[in-house]
C-alpha cells in the first residue's frame, strides 16, 4: 500500500480503565506526527464507541489538544474521555444496514484511519470492520488499540491498563493487609477483584509478598476448579496458624460444573456474558456457616479500573507508545492488526510495540498459565510474582487541583 491521505478517527468501547486515556493520548500524539507528515488533516473522536460515531457524534481532536499540558492531563484522567459503549457488532451479512452505514459516514468525513481502543469484543468489531472495508473496495486502515485491566487478549504479552489496575489492587490488598492484622480476635477477610475468565488482576494480590513480605493467605483464580471443601479446609488452618486471614479471589471462580460461584441467577450483559456479582458474599457465608469466626467481604469494584491517582509509569508509558505506534503502522499500511507490547528477552524489564494479525484475537481469552498458579490451586508462584512485577513499577506525577487530582472532560 502506498501513502494515505485523509481524516482518522478514534474510539473507546468497553469497560474504562485508569489508562486508556493515556492510550487515547498516544493516537492523538500520532496523529499530531501524521498531520505534520501529510498523511492525515484531522484526527476526530467518536462519542460513545461506534454508537455515537453511528449518529455521528463525532469532535475533532487535533483541535482540542493543542498543547503538551492537555495531553499530560488526559494521560493521567481515568474512564473513557470520549465515553464508551458495549455495542456487539453483528456479522455484515446479519446487519448489512449498519456497515452500509458506517461505510456512508467514512466517505462523508474521508475517513481513512480508524483506531478503535477495548478488549476482546472491541477487536471483534475491528476484525469485522477491515473485513468488510476490504471487501466494498474503501481504501481505510484499521486498527485494534488494547486495553483491559483483565489482561486477556491473545497475542500480546499484556495488555494498557492492567499494570495500574494491578498497582492498585497490590496497593490496597497491602493495606488491608496492616488492617487486619491489628486484633488477635480470629477472622476471615474476603477480598473479591475482577476477573471473569482470566485471575489475572486477582493474581496481582501477591504482589505484596514483594514489598513487605505479607500477602494474601489464600488466592483463588477462574482458571482452577473452586473446590468447596478444599477452601474450608485451607481456611481451618490458616487460621490455626494466625488469627487474621485474607483470602483474595476472582469473580469468575467455578465449580467443577461450571457454574460461577458468583452467577446472580441468568441475568446477562449487552455481550451475553452471565452478570456475576457476589463471589466474595457466597464465600462469606459459607465461612460463617462452617466456620463461625468472624468474616466480611470486600469487593473491589470500579475503583479497580477507575484509580488513577496510583497509575503505574510503567503502564502509561507504554499506553502512550501503543497508540503512538498505531498511527504509525496504519501510516505504513498495516490493517487488521492489533496493537501488541512484547516483553524483550533478559533479566531486566523491557519492552517495545509490535503487532499481530487482529483475526488471530478477537473472541479469545488468555488465561493465567499453570506455572504461575500453586500446586494447591490457592496461591501464586514465584514465575507469576516475577512477570508481574515490573507491570506496576514507578509512579506518575499527578496534577492536583483544590487538593484533588485534575482531570479533563472533552
Amino acid at each position: 500500500m502506498g501513502i494515505l491521505k485523509g481524516n482518522a478517527v478514534v474510539g473507546q468501547s468497553g469497560g474504562p480503565t485508569a489508562a486508556i486515556n493515556a492510550t487515547l493520548s498516544g493516537v492523538i500524539r500520532g496523529a499530531l506526527w501524521a498531520k505534520g507528515e501529510g498523511y492525515v488533516d484531522k484526527l476526530y473522536g467518536m462519542r460513545n464507541g461506534i454508537e455515537g460515531f453511528l449518529d455521528e457524534r463525532i469532535v475533532d481532536l487535533t483541535e482540542i489538544f493543542s498543547s503538551e499540558k492537555k495531553l499530560k492531563t488526559l494521560e493521567a484522567t481515568p474512564a473513557a474521555a470520549l465515553g464508551s459503549c458495549r455495542k456487539k457488532m453483528k456479522s455484515p451479512d446479519a446487519d448489512p444496514d449498519t456497515y452500509e452505514r458506517l461505510l456512508e459516514i467514512f466517505k462523508k468525513y474521508d475517513i481513512r484511519y480508524f483506531f478503535y481502543i477495548g478488549g476482546n469484543d472491541s477487536m471483534d468489531t475491528v476484525s469485522k470492520l477491515s473485513a468488510y472495508a476490504k471487501n466494498h473496495d474503501y481504501e481505510i486502515r484499521v486498527v485494534g488499540v488494547p486495553k483491559t485491566v483483565d489482561n486477556d487478549l491473545m497475542a500480546t504479552d499484556h495488555t494498557p491498563g492492567f499494570g495500574s489496575a494491578a498497582k492498585y489492587v497490590a496497593t490496597t490488598v497491602k493495606e488491608l493487609l496492616r488492617d487486619v492484622s491489628v486484633y488477635t480476635l480470629k477472622a476471615v477477610t474476603i477480598v473479591e477483584i475482577m476477573g471473569r475468565d482470566a485471575g489475572w488482576l486477582t493474581a496481582a494480590s501477591a504482589l505484596p509478598a514483594l514489598s513487605g513480605g505479607m500477602a494474601p493467605d489464600l488466592i483463588y483464580l477462574p482458571e482452577r476448579v473452586f473446590d468447596k471443601e478444599a477452601f474450608l479446609a485451607s481456611v481451618r488452618e490458616a487460621l490455626d496458624d494466625h488469627p487474621a486471614v485474607l483470602v483474595a479471589v476472582s469473580e469468575g471462580i467455578r465449580y467443577a460444573d461450571g457454574t460461577y460461584v458468583g452467577a446472580s441467577g441468568t441475568a446477562r450483559d449487552a455481550f451475553g456474558h452471565v452478570q456475576l456479582s457476589g463471589a466474595g458474599k457466597v464465600l462469606e457465608w459459607l465461612v460463617k456457616d462452617e466456620i463461625g469466626c468472624k468474616v466480611r467481604s470486600i469487593e473491589l469494584n470500579l475503583p479497580q479500573r477507575a484509580a488513577a491517582h496510583i497509575l503505574s509509569k510503567t503502564d502509561i508509558d507504554e499506553s502512550v507508545s501503543v497508540g503512538m505506534g498505531a498511527v504509525k503502522l496504519a501510516t505504513e499500511g498495516k490493517t487488521g492488526i492489533m496493537m501488541t507490547i512484547v516483553r524483550e528477552a533478559g533479566d531486566e524489564y523491557v519492552s517495545s510495540v509490535g503487532y499481530a494479525e487482529i483475526s488471530a484475537i478477537a473472541n479469545a481469552v488468555r488465561q493465567v498459565p499453570d506455572e504461575y498458579i500453586n500446586e494447591a490451586s490457592n496461591g501464586i508462584t514465584d514465575a507469576g510474582l516475577k512477570y508481574l512485577a515490573p507491570l506496576i513499577l514507578g509512579e506518575v506525577d499527578i496534577e492536583f487541583e483544590a487538593g484533588l487530582p485534575k482531570h479533563i472532560i472533552i
